[in-house]
């Protein structure tokens, strides 16, 4: 599942060499990035500290998640190039994205950020950061490369009081921290207030929900090999909010590999089906994941399958994203549909 690249050490020391960590609002002058811009910070993402002499003003974002986070925090201004778009950048950040230079519409390469001199690169997953793709976040380190990796995918070195924090906990913990790097904290603060009234008005569903319907979350499927949902994916915690249960709950991975037989003996009550449309893979759009759930043969005897109980949502809504968000109505919707809310 990794694109093969070769990353030039050298010459990517000699380029953020010239860039560093600079200081600067770099966004219009906004009250927020100029008192940002003469201080100090310091945060901690997926167990590496990164500090900040002034918010960064070169920015790449590795996946579109991370993108659509920048974006929704206004930090257009301070972005030198995206990259890895899944599906259709949502409506309300089109205009910030197309003032962007998208440096690949694919996964990035070492030579692709290297070329863009950045001050700053993060991405949703730790995936993204190896040799054959950007490099390791160690060898970004010495570069003077600060990398920032989604908590979500890093819940065990996120914990509270030595308790697991909930997946959205963690994403609201991003937006935080990535609100302090860039000096833009109330802003921060503003989404996680409008994304919190978006999760308990979900929560509202629960009381009327009977039972509690099991639920596999299909996100992608290579070949004949299905990628469902685990314990620490965000899925499992909006399955939780609405009253639900994630049918791989018992999985401590994100995405974990499984068969079509695991999950046909898990028996689930509806299945979601994530629609990679755009991003153009054999299996990726909903109606593949339909036509190789059907083509199975014990898929295809299971009652979730013969009374078509199929939830379709949008793949980049099960990331960690502001996006995930938008994902709880889609499912309370669709519970409705196939009757199980009162």
């Amino acid at each position: 599942m990794r694109h093969p690249a070769r990353l030039g050490i050298a010459a990517l020391a000699l380029s953020l060499t010239a860039v560093g960590c600079s200081s600067g609002d770099g966004d219009g002058g906004t009250s927020d990035g100029a008192a940002a811009a003469a201080r100090k910070t310091t945060v901690t993402s997926c167990g590496k500290k990164l500090s900040f002499d002034g918010p960064p003003k070169r920015a790449v974002a590795l996946d579109q998640s991370s993108t659509e986070v920048l974006l929704a925090l206004g930090l257009e201004k301070r972005m030198a190039g995206t990259s890895n778009l899944k599906t259709k950048i949502a409506p309300e950040y089109r205009a910030a994205y197309d003032k962007i230079d998208v440096l690949s519409p694919k996964i990035l390469t070492g030579e692709q950020l290297r070329a863009a001199t950045p001050d700053f690169t993060l991405g949703g997953f730790t995936d993204y950061f190896t040799k054959d793709r950007v490099g390791t976040r160690e060898e970004l380190a010495e570069l003077g490369l600060p990398s920032f990796v989604s908590a979500v995918d890093c819940p065990k070195q996120n914990t509270a009081g030595g308790k697991a924090r909930s997946p959205f906990e963690l994403l609201f913990q991003d937006y935080t921290d990535l609100g302090r790097v860039f000096g833009v904290e109330e802003r921060a603060r503003q989404l996680v207030k409008r994304q919190r009234a978006t999760l308990a008005e979900a929560a509202r569903t629960k009381a009327g929900v009977k039972g509690e319907p099991s639920v596999v979350w299909v996100y992608s499927v290579y070949g004949d090999t299905p990628y469902v949902a685990g314990k620490s994916a965000i899925p499992s915690e909006m399955s939780r909010l609405v009253g639900a249960r994630n049918a791989f709950d018992d999985v401590d991975e994100d995405w974990p590999q499984v068969t079509w037989e695991e999950v046909a003996k898990r028996k689930p009550d509806f299945i979601v089906v994530g629609d990679l449309s755009e991003r153009g893979k054999p299996g990726d759009s909903a109606a593949d994941k339909l036509r190789a759930i059907r083509a199975n043969p014990v898929m295809a005897k299971l009652p979730a399958v013969e009374k078509k109980r199929f939830v379709e949502i949008p793949g980049t809504e099960m990331d960690p994203s502001v996006r995930a968000s938008g994902a709880l109505p889609r499912l309370v919707a669709g519970m409705k549909d196939l009757g199980y809310v009162r």
